[in-house]
């Protein structure tokens, strides 16, 4: 999908639970958080946990963070720096704990319930996932049309009907995305057949992504799995440039071949997909969860 960079997604976090954003404080293009000025108690443990980091001394960042909650256990801002930290060090499981506490402490935030779906949607728990995106979106309903990964998760625990609602309503902020027609035809093959998914297809003229266009016709009936595999094999570059349009090729043909009924097509492009997915991509994320999910192997972990 088309998404909304990680900064930007945990700003809108930090903005949500009142936390400032000190300029030029980053841990891996994530804000450092500062603590309001009743709250000054912790700030220097805060500091000291980020020279850590920016140092290299992962575990020392960590041990420091947890000092800072364990001692003001009440203040957010403790807490939301163990959330970017074991979201920079690849450990989702932790950052829904930590965002649990988060969510503790303010019950009615619908960006935290967003962020712990994601972070359980990354650690497999599709269904605990699944309970956190609804919530954000009966707390926040203007956003809801953007909780695109609400639908993929819909999609993974049999909601079809719902996972093809969440997706018409992303249309309506992001009309341009192959990928989200792409979830709209899944949910609706599941539901009501082939035949009414490429009828209901949604129309997208301009996703420029390699290779969104040729991924597209495959899924209206007008093209095949080697025009799509041509067109992202066709793209010159750095090895991360070409990986991208290869890695979107295998997982939009794993996941085609399945809404035909193709399993051993279905499986081996999933599986192809696996070690072309970036670690700190979403749609990486989808495809280690579908092989899991499915009981696929999960090379490329």
């Amino acid at each position: 999908m088309k998404r909304i960079g990680i900064a930007i997604r945990v700003a809108r976090l930090s903005r949500s639970l009142g936390v400032a954003v000190v300029v030029g404080g980053w841990l891996l293009g994530l804000p450092m958080p500062r603590m309001a000025a009743a709250d000054e108690a912790g700030k220097p443990l805060i500091e000291q946990a980020m020279a850590a980091w920016q140092r290299g001394d992962r575990a020392e960042a960590v041990m420091l963070s947890q000092r800072v909650v364990s001692e003001s256990p009440e203040v957010p801002a403790g807490w939301l720096l163990r959330v970017r930290l074991f979201d920079a060090l690849g450990q989702p499981l932790a950052v829904a704990t930590n965002l649990s506490q988060l969510i503790r402490l303010q019950p009615g935030n619908a960006a935290l319930y967003e962020k712990r779906g994601v972070a359980l949607f990354q650690a497999g728990n599709v269904v605990e996932s699944v309970a956190d995106f609804d919530r954000a979106n009966e707390l926040d309903p203007r956003n809801a049309p953007q909780n695109w990964q609400r639908g993929i998760a819909l999609y993974y625990v049999g909601r079809f009907a719902d996972g093809r609602a969440q997706f018409e309503s992303h249309q309506t902020v992001n009309s341009q995305d192959v990928e989200n027609a792409v979830w709209h035809f899944l949910c609706t093959a599941r539901e009501q057949g082939i035949p009414a998914a490429r009828s209901k297809l949604i129309s997208i003229s301009d996703d420029g992504r390699v290779p969104m266009k040729e991924v597209h016709r495959l899924f209206a009936g007008r093209a095949t799995a080697a025009d799509v595999l041509t067109a992202a094999e066709a793209v010159k570059g750095t090895d991360i440039e070409k990986s991208r349009p290869r890695f979107y090729a295998q997982l939009y043909l794993g996941l085609y071949f399945e809404a035909i009924g193709d399993t051993v097509k279905a499986r081996e492009h999933i599986e192809n997909s696996l070690p072309l997915a970036g670690s700190n991509d979403y749609m990486g994320t989808v495809a280690r969860v579908h092989a899991r999910v499915r009981g696929w192997s999960a090379k490329g972990k």
